[in-house]
């Protein structure tokens, strides 16, 4: 015989089963937000996110200086910075070196680029133990400093090299602190955003840090002025697919900062 279903439970059972689907479809569509669409390959993700055929290395310097002595530091390095990055015997170049405007104040920041990556390095740091003018720099720099740190740094493949421009320009550094294990994802987004921040030709360098603090994203960002800044920034907000990359890398970010920097007389960038 076949089983018969009461009409009242038939008719719970039909309204649990919708109910139940529906919550499902719900709660795919929900999860379906905050799939990560990341490269399936098993490669680091340095290899996945960087130029590969280019090994380029960078190299970030942050000197907190004695308020007292910014001037006689920025004349120091201005003397000895420019010999070594024009200098063909050391693999590097100094892409650009500011004063912090805006952030953390009586800061100086240095760029060096080794191409050849992490053997350039080496080579010139040993060839610079061997500089004296390099040791009499550093042990007069060290009277003068409170602080430093530094990290190294791939780039993005999607952003532009850094090259020599001409000025007066301001430069904005916007260094963000991603939660571990969202490099991909990032660098997914960005690589769709940044066509949005060209028009205006403000990107400069886009990084990511190999050594040092780790997840650590820097964007070097050259404008007029602030005025130029502000209007720069707020046109990208009409261009279609730029609130997208906003949306979905703001949730990737621990902590963030933004500098303000001006170029010394010895950047190439300035």
């Amino acid at each position: 015989a076949k089983a018969m279903w009461p009409k009242s439970h038939l008719g719970t059972v039909i309204r649990c089963f919708t109910a139940s689907s529906h919550a499902c479809s719900e709660d795919s569509w929900f999860k379906s937000l905050f799939v990560r669409k990341v490269d399936p390959r098993k490669d680091a993700h340095a290899n996945l996110l960087t130029k590969n055929e280019e090994s380029n290395l960078y190299k970030i310097q942050f000197h907190n200086v004695k308020p007292e002595c910014l001037d006689a530091y920025n004349k120091l390095c201005e003397d000895v910075l420019p010999t070594i990055h024009a200098d063909k015997y050391y693999p590097c170049e100094l892409v650009g070196t500011w004063n912090t405007w805006y952030g953390e104040q009586d800061q100086a920041v240095h760029l060096w680029r080794y191409r050849g990556g992490y053997p350039a390095l080496t080579e010139v740091m040993n060839k610079l133990r061997q500089n004296k003018e390099f040791t009499a720099y550093r042990k007069e720099r060290g009277k003068m400093l409170l602080s430093r740190r530094n990290q190294l740094l791939l780039e993005f493949s999607f952003w532009n090299e850094p090259v020599p421009r001409e000025g007066p320009n301001i430069y904005e550094l916007r260094s963000y602190q991603l939660r571990p294990g969202t490099m991909i994802e990032w660098g997914n987004y960005w690589a769709r955003g940044i066509r949005h921040r060209q028009r205006n030709k403000e990107a400069v360098g886009g990084f990511f840090s190999q050594i040092g603090d780790l997840y650590m994203v820097h964007h070097l960002w050259a404008y007029e002025d602030l005025q130029s800044r502000e209007e720069t920034r707020n046109g990208a907000w009409h261009q279609e697919g730029w609130h997208e990359a906003v949306y979905y890398t703001v949730p990737l970010i621990q902590h963030m900062e933004s500098r303000i920097m001006i170029p010394l007389k010895a950047s190439p960038l300035q």
